[in-house]
C-alpha cells in the first residue's frame, strides 16, 4: 500500500511518459508534489523502487520505467453494524489492532563516520506491531553509510536494547563512551569490525574494549515528505 505523496508521484511520472516518453525532472517532480526539496523526491523514488513500482534505468540520466501501477483505493465501505446472532444477542465486530507505544527517541545515530551519542531524548509513538519483545528506543539516522542494508538518513532505527551481538547483526555500538553509529557487527580474530553497507565507506576497526554493544536493529520508521 502506497502513502498518498508515493501514489501521487508514479501517477505524474506514468503520466508524463504516456505523454512524451521522457521521464520529468527531479524540479518537475518536486513542483509538481509540492515538495520542499529534491531530497523528499529521493525519499519517494527509492520507496518505489524498493516496492518494485518503478525502476531506474542505468547509464541513462533522467531514465525511470514504471514496472506496475498501484490498485485503485476501493471506495470508503459504510461501517458494519454489529449483526445478530440467532439468539438475537449482538456479535462485537473484530477491531483492528493499531495499538501505538511511545519510546524514547535519543537524538541522531551517524549511519557514516561516528558521532557523539545523545542521552536527552523525546519520545516517539511506534506501532506496537513493530516491535517484539523487551524494551527499545529509537535513533534518527544521519548518514548513508547504510543505504544498501535499506536504512536511509532521516530513518527511525528501533532498537531493542541489548549488551550482546552476533555476527552480521547491525547493532548501535557505542566507541570508547562518547560516539554512537550503526553498523553490521563482526569479530575479526582479536579485533571487532564494524561495516557499513555501502562501498563508499571503509570498514572500522577497534580493540574490543573500546567498543560497547548498545542493542540490535529491531525496526524502521520512515516519512515521507
Amino acid at each position: 500500500m502506497l502513502t498518498r505523496k508515493q501514489h501521487e508521484l508514479i501517477c505524474f511520472i506514468n503520466d508524463r511518459l504516456a505523454d512524451s516518453g521522457v521521464s520529468p525532472s527531479f524540479e518537475e517532480m518536486k513542483e509538481a508534489l509540492d515538495l520542499k526539496s529534491k531530497s523528499g523526491v529521493h525519499r519517494l523514488i527509492s520507496a518505489l523502487e524498493e516496492r518494485q513500482f518503478i525502476r531506474r534505468l542505468p547509464n541513462r540520466a533522467r531514465a525511470l520505467e514504471v514496472l506496475r501501477m498501484p490498485d485503485r483505493p476501493e471506495p470508503a465501505r459504510k461501517a458494519k453494524t454489529a449483526a445478530p446472532t440467532a439468539a438475537g444477542n449482538v456479535r462485537s465486530m473484530p477491531q483492528p489492532a493499531n495499538d501505538v507505544i511511545e519510546i524514547p527517541l535519543h537524538g541522531r545515530i551517524a549511519a557514516g563516520v561516528p558521532i557523539e551519542a545523545f542521552e536527552d531524548h523525546a519520545m516517539l509513538a511506534v506501532p506496537a506491531a513493530l516491535l517484539g519483545g523487551g524494551e527499545h528506543y529509537a535513533l534518527e539516522v544521519a548518514g548513508d553509510s547504510m543505504v544498501d542494508a535499506g536504512i536511509l538518513d532521516g530513518d527511525y532505527a528501533l532498537i531493542r536494547r541489548t549488551d550482546v551481538a552476533r555476527d552480521g547483526e547491525i547493532v548501535v555500538a557505542l566507541i570508547e563512551d562518547s560516539e554512537a553509529t550503526l553498523k553490521y557487527f563482526r569479530r575479526e580474530g582479536a579485533m571487532i569490525r564494524l561495516d557499513p553497507a555501502n562501498r563508499a565507506y571503509d570498514p572500522q576497526r577497534y580493540d574490543p574494549r573500546q567498543v560497547r554493544v548498545q542493542g540490535k536493529l529491531a525496526g524502521l520508521l520512515r516519512r515521507y515528505d
